[in-house]
């Protein structure tokens, strides 16, 4: 189970922290993903990191700006995000995939077995 917390109304130019908290299965066993779903839009990747924390990947609208990370003790990861724009208005879903597939379906929302309820994110300009 991964339930997301954090999400809220923010500026622009300012900043947010999501968290997600996983349950249930070994957290090591996973890569984790956010992605996130503008209204009238398909839902898109944003950044994911593998089961160590050790590499990371962002979709391009996000980097330099946005931070994944995780904490294995805590069954956490977490996505800070800075200098948001009104074009990050969404809502933002954690996931979880086999830690197999973070090589070469990082980016691949059908990769991911296991999605949180997600958490709002607005973005006033």
């Amino acid at each position: 189970r991964l339930v997301e917390s954090g999400g809220g109304l923010v500026q622009a130019g300012g900043s947010l922290r999501l968290a997600c908290t996983a349950s249930g299965r070994p957290f090591g066993d996973y890569a984790m993903g956010w992605f996130r779903q503008a209204p009238g839009k398909q839902r898109e990747f944003v950044a994911a990191i593998d089961w160590r924390g050790a590499s990371t990947t962002y979709v391009d609208s996000v980097k330099g700006r946005f931070t994944i990370s995780r904490d294995n003790a805590k069954n956490t990861v977490n996505l800070q995000m800075n200098n948001l724009k009104a074009e990050d208005t969404a809502i933002y879903y954690c996931a979880a995939t086999d830690y197999r597939n973070y090589a070469s379906r990082a980016d691949d929302e059908g990769a991911y077995a296991y999605w949180g309820q997600g958490t709002q994110v607005t973005v006033s300009s």
